[in-house]
């Protein structure tokens, strides 16, 4: 897979969180959950964007919505590498 120049950049970024993770943290971390109401709102924004239905507004909420998410992720896989590297034996 190929690393895009702008995750490479968001990895910087977000390396001092991931770096000052510790155990519990990073368990919580991984099961962190976007509630209901959310779900449905990216959800609705999304089909609505697959049909270009989206207004500006609309289009910049949905744009958020997916670099939040995409932070998350970033933050939730160095979560996993950090608890992976902790039930491995030294």
């Amino acid at each position: 897979m190929k690393i895009h120049s702008n995750d490479l950049l968001l990895g910087r970024i977000l390396e001092p969180v991931s770096s000052a993770l510790n155990e519990a943290a990073a368990r919580k971390l991984v099961a962190l959950k976007v509630d209901r109401k959310t779900r449905a709102r990216v959800a609705k924004l999304a089909d609505k964007c697959n049909e270009g239905d989206l207004t500006p507004e609309e289009r910049h909420e949905y744009e958020m919505y997916l670099m939040a998410n995409h932070c998350v992720a970033v933050l939730k896989a160095e979560a996993r590498i950090l608890l992976a590297r902790k039930d491995q034996p030294a």
